[in-house]
């Protein structure tokens, strides 16, 4: 990793874009803390550490802290993800959108377009549940205090700012695959998360090792934070690099007096097919009861408990709400293989390999080769499951059973592993290009 980046800033080109990148980075931190026009600055705080830890950890975590601040983006990105995996979900089921994705590069960017539009629809919609439901507990002030022209002018003023941030947003992480080193939305995603982790170490730091009793109980401490750290970074970079490669051959065929094909190859098959998509699926199932009856009661209903992370694996009379931990794990479980379902299709990819004179050895093509492909994959999909839930409940178990609070958990860690091989793949071949382009001008 550090030999592709020194050989990448010796290269003018890339040292620029990787600087490029840092400023939309930069630009990006920065809005993260400025707060939303209007708002009172000694409420924020209050209303936005009830959440912390519950309904909305994951969803701070993943905006950086602007949520907890209210800043200008306290959307962020998320409306952006959530209208992505909407919009893939949607070219599976409606056969229009998938003839417009099969069109080459403009039906690509007809589906970016439909995208971009949908970030905007559900970031109006989110602002003002935000505005409306925080406005009502007192985030711009006292209602009293307003007439009812004053306070529809602060809610709209909110929600323009909201949605305008979060297209902001997206608009940099656009610019960033164009000028800077691509990938601009996972960064931005990436540095979002990364931001959050120092604070919660230090609050880990000051937890197990600054407060400990005895010099050797510090000492243990510090070691089990790294040790725990390690190894579930180690799961995850073994869960986002496995793949399982079925080989593929090609019949030979004369053309002319050429004998073209008999090549080789194969199809990769991620472990982790789905990557975090399950996760965040299970999450925002369990927790949109969560919110809305934290807006609409203005309080936390006993119930919402065994929907709520934080208070799972934990001992005692709460005991109880581990239920939730169990049918969180079966959603997961179930998201994974109805994810690769839609974006895995073994008869199309079989129908294909036989069009092209391909085979898999000792498979006959056709049916036989369609079972296989399914069975190999119900079972590689539940080992990248089984992977993905030990990943993602070793930072829940940890949290129940000693009362920390992490804004960052296995799924955070799973993205800053993913986005970061993923820059660095990105990198390599900025590099791979220059050198073909150098090449042919010489």
């Amino acid at each position: 990793m550090l030999k592709t980046l020194r050989d990448a800033l010796k290269v003018q080109e890339i040292r620029k874009r990787l600087l490029y990148t840092f400023f939309i980075l930069v630009v990006v931190r920065i809005g993260c803390q400025v707060p939303i026009p209007g708002t009172d600055s000694s409420v924020i705080k209050e209303l936005t550490t009830q959440f912390a830890g519950g309904s909305f950890s994951f969803f701070d975590a993943m905006t950086g802290g602007s949520f907890e601040n209210m800043s200008l983006f306290a959307l962020n990105i998320t409306p952006y993800i959530t209208a992505s995996i909407i919009m893939q979900l949607l070219t599976i089921a409606i056969p229009a959108l998938e003839e417009i994705q099969k069109d080459g590069e403009e039906g690509r960017k007809k589906i970016a377009e439909i995208t971009r539009y949908m970030t905007i629809a559900l970031s109006l919609i989110e602002s003002l549940a935000m505005a409306i439901g925080f406005g009502s507990q007192g985030l711009f002030g006292a209602r009293s205090s307003m007439s009812t022209g004053q306070y529809v002018w602060v809610i709209a003023v909110a929600v323009i700012t909201m949605t305008a941030g979060s297209a902001l947003i997206m608009w940099l992480g656009e610019t960033v695959n164009e000028n800077g080193i691509g990938n601009g939305i996972s960064i931005v995603l990436l540095i979002n998360i990364v931001a959050r982790i120092p604070s919660d170490f230090a609050g880990l730091f000051d937890k197990y090792v600054m407060n400990a009793a005895s010099v050797g109980a510090k000492g243990l401490g510090a070691i089990l934070i790294v040790v725990i750290t390690a190894v579930i970074v180690a799961m995850v970079v073994v869960l986002q690099g496995g793949e399982r490669r079925i080989p593929v051959q090609y019949a030979k065929k004369i053309q002319g007096r050429r004998t073209v094909g008999g090549q080789s190859s194969h199809i990769p098959l991620k472990i982790n097919t789905a990557g975090v998509i399950p996760i965040i699926f299970a999450q925002s199932i369990l927790q949109f009861p969560v919110v809305i009856a934290r807006f609409v009661t203005g309080t936390t209903p006993e119930w919402t408990f065994y929907l709520t992370s934080s208070y799972w694996c934990k001992g005692g009379s709460s005991i109880k709400y581990s239920i939730g931990f169990i049918v969180y794990i079966v959603m997961v479980i179930g998201f994974a293989y109805f994810y690769t379902s839609i974006t895995f299709n073994p008869m199309e990819v079989a129908d294909n390999m036989k069009k092209q004179g391909g085979f898999i050895p000792g498979i006959r093509p056709g049916k036989p080769t369609t079972e296989y492909l399914n069975t190999l994959l119900n079972y590689i999909v539940f080992i990248g499951a089984v992977g993905l839930l030990i990943v993602a409940s070793i930072p829940i178990v940890f949290s129940g059973i000693t009362g920390s609070n992490l804004s960052f958990g296995g799924t955070s860690l799973i993205i800053i592993v993913g986005v970061v091989l993923e820059t660095l793949k990105q990198i390599e071949s900025l590099m791979v290009v220059r050198s073909y382009k150098g090449f042919l001008t010489e």
